[in-house]
């Protein structure tokens, strides 16, 4: 195993031409920022739109049809995603820029957003647009599967429904940021498919870009190696995912649209998904339909089932310990390239330093470190498109202290 490398790649993002997405979400900040939190490959987002492609290639090296390549050595690889008729989204993944340009042929007809919308609309359902991937040999599955709006569960109960005869082909799904593989193994059709863990970024930020990511086992930045590790071939394979406590992500519990009250799931249905205190729609949680979808069976993972390490952005443990709440802030900007310039990146500060080398840096911050590696902090959940808070040990989990609005596009 030793011409085996670890990879890390979050290869689920967005550019700035894609709705709701920071002005700054330019192919050469992406590459730039990368290596700052422990990425070696990206996707390119949005790869469909013309727009998108002619700033790649002014800003970026093409290295081959398959990649491209920023200047400090981080790699592209071809990707984007899309809506169907069903309101689905799926991410699609090329193996070169001809198979993209065949592809947008083939999904012209279909969709009057191609150029204008970094994430289009296509007026075909998931079968069609697989059969399309398939005979391009792309590789396409499900964007963050349980997310009420979006996710393939929102919408079917079983992801075969969606793909038809093409879900042979389906290799992968995105768990996005409100479930994790304890959560996701529940459901029995899912033991076949790798899980991806993406950040599904809409600015270039490190507690952002790579909040979640997949580190494969493979032996070159490639196309073609990237295949092989999610088809889990050759001995290519996932090894972990990083991600958020899924109590972190947007829709993790059953929550008010509107008031952000939380309820239970017994309430929800009793109140017929409507909030009693303000009439707005209850959104269903990412735990509650997968408690739906797994009819009660146990977990089990399978044998191929990487690991997963849940994780904290650097700037949220710093802006905690500096009793801040916008880990954007300056201060926590400067403490946060103290941590990274030390250690090479985010991700070795968060995982691998040794807790006394922080404490160089920051003792509380290190302590803090030390809480969240051993599982220590505590959460207000999220719900309903608005993100849960860590809380530190020691902390009450207070809903109105913590209160959490999106506050800018930097938030995405």
């Amino acid at each position: 195993m030793s011409d085996f490398i670890e990879v890390n790649a979050d290869i689920h993002i967005h550019g700035l031409y894609s709705g709701a997405v920071s002005s700054e979400m330019l192919p050469r900040k992406i590459g730039e920022q990368a290596p700052l939190k422990g990425l070696h490959l990206v996707g390119t987002g949005d790869i469909l739109n013309e727009r998108w492609i002619k700033l790649l290639k002014e800003q970026l090296k093409q290295v081959d049809d398959s990649l491209f390549e920023h200047a400090n050595g981080t790699r592209f690889v071809l990707q984007t995603e899309v809506e169907d008729n069903n309101r689905v989204h799926h991410i699609i993944l090329f193996p070169g820029m001809s198979k993209v340009y065949e592809v947008r042929e083939r999904l012209k007809k279909s969709c009057k957003d191609l150029d204008t919308d970094g994430r289009p609309k296509i007026w075909l359902n998931g079968e069609q647009i697989a059969e399309i991937c398939a005979e391009a040999g792309c590789l396409i599955g499900p964007s963050h599967m349980f997310t009420p709006y979006f996710g393939i569960y929102s919408k079917h109960n079983s992801y075969r429904d969606c793909y038809g005869k093409y879900s042979d082909k389906i290799y992968f799904g995105e768990l996005g940021l409100s479930a994790d593989t304890d959560m996701a193994d529940r459901i029995p059709e899912l033991h076949s498919l790798t899980f991806l863990s993406n950040s599904d970024c809409h600015s270039p930020w490190p507690n952002k870009l790579g909040r979640e990511f997949t580190r494969f086992l493979m032996k070159d930045v490639s196309f073609a190696e990237l295949e092989k590790g999610i088809k889990r071939e050759g001995g290519r394979k996932p090894v972990l995912n990083i991600k958020f406590d899924p109590r972190e992500g947007k829709y993790h519990k059953t929550r008010c649209a509107g008031c952000l009250l939380f309820f239970k799931p017994e309430e929800a249905i009793r109140f017929n998904w409507r909030c009693p205190s303000c009439g707005k729609p209850i959104k269903k949680g990412a735990d509650y339909r997968i408690y739906e979808l797994s009819r009660g069976a146990e977990l089990s993972h399978p044998e191929h089932r990487a690991k997963t390490i849940h994780i904290i952005p650097l700037s949220e443990i710093i802006a905690v310990s500096l009793g801040i709440k916008q880990s954007w802030s300056l201060k926590v900007q400067e403490q946060w390239k103290l941590f990274v310039n030390r250690f090479g990146n985010e991700i070795a500060a968060l995982i691998d330093a040794p807790i006394e080398k922080l404490s160089e840096i920051d003792r509380k911050t290190a302590e803090l470190v030390k809480a969240f590696r051993e599982g220590r902090f505590s959460y207000v959940p999220g719900g309903a498109g608005v993100y849960g808070i860590p809380v530190p040990p020691g902390k009450k989990a207070d809903v109105k202290y913590y209160e959490n609005v999106q506050k800018s596009l930097d938030d995405f």
